[in-house]
């Protein structure tokens, strides 16, 4: 399978868990007196628009190089996974708004099995997570990457819910409040994740060069390529879920230029063997 077609199969695994989780956590929070459980059911909402934006940006991102793209569409998946960002900060201060009224007006304390739904929820989640995450580190995709952090902020709201709720069945009269207060330590930490999820995206647009370890990769295959005496600069920058790369490669100065570009050429054809993650790659060949 295609890396392009795992990531999409992965998109659509997250959103048919959130739809569900979402249609869950706000019938108990109905039924069950919790806000706390009715903002996870926000947040897991939210996070299916989101995947349909990271759906979206991943397709869009798929498209092949064309004559005003020559390095391709993958730029498009940072941009989908900044409005993803605008989309947490937007529930998160929903959230925080409706947990502050909360606080500010009596109501009545959270149902005890409201518990039970919320445990279950937790460890759906983690699992989700874990299973995202690795797709991502797998696929090198930002907008996956924050696809597994909704789940792992899912996860850790949720796990606030349960304490707040928790707290406010064991306390009892005047403790009903605990609730609200886990809703909004849940928003604190959805914005936490925002930040965590942007940082990446951007550096990816700024194309950041901070790839050390694909960096010391590239320079030890391009030092088994026959002719190859050294590398000097290399330059990476990422896009979508690959990796353009500028290299500079020093060999026998007295070579003539069909010899430098036949060995210019055995070491792009090398590096793209070994590394199916590189993209447009940039052969400069320099006298030794």
């Amino acid at each position: 399978m295609s890396t392009g077609k795992l990531a999409i199969r992965t998109v659509y695994f997250s959103m048919l868990g959130n739809v569900l989780l979402a249609g869950i956590k706000f019938l108990a929070g109905f039924f069950g007196n919790s806000f706390a459980l009715i903002a996870d059911g926000i947040e897991s909402l939210v996070d299916v628009f989101s995947s349909i934006l990271v759906l979206f940006g991943l397709q869009y991102a798929q498209r092949p190089a064309d004559e005003n793209h020559p390095y391709g569409h993958g730029k498009a998946e940072a941009l989908i996974t900044f409005m993803v960002v605008g989309f947490l900060i937007l529930s998160a201060a929903t959230i925080a708004f409706q947990a502050i009224q909360n606080i500010r007006e009596p109501h009545p304390a959270p149902e005890n099995w409201t518990l039970w739904i919320l445990g279950a929820i937790i460890l759906w989640k983690e699992i989700s997570y874990q299973i995202v995450l690795s797709r991502s580190k797998k696929l090198h995709s930002t907008s996956l990457k924050a696809e597994a952090w909704h789940h792992r902020s899912d996860a850790i709201t949720s796990v606030a819910a349960f304490i707040g709720i928790l707290i406010a069945v064991i306390g009892g009269e005047g403790f009903e409040v605990a609730d609200d207060y886990a809703a909004l330590f849940a928003s604190g930490f959805i914005l936490y994740n925002c930040y965590l999820i942007f940082r990446p995206a951007l550096g990816e647009v700024m194309d950041e060069n901070n790839y050390e370890e694909l960096t010391k990769e590239i320079r030890k295959i391009a030092s088994t390529v026959p002719g190859i005496k050294g590398t000097e600069k290399c330059f990476i920058r990422k896009a979508g879920m690959k990796y353009h790369v500028d290299l500079h490669a020093s060999v026998d100065g007295d070579l003539s230029v069909k010899k430098g570009h036949d060995i210019a050429h055995d070491l792009k054809d090398t590096l793209k063997l070994e590394l199916p993650e590189l993209g447009h790659i940039l052969i400069h060949i320099e006298p030794f």
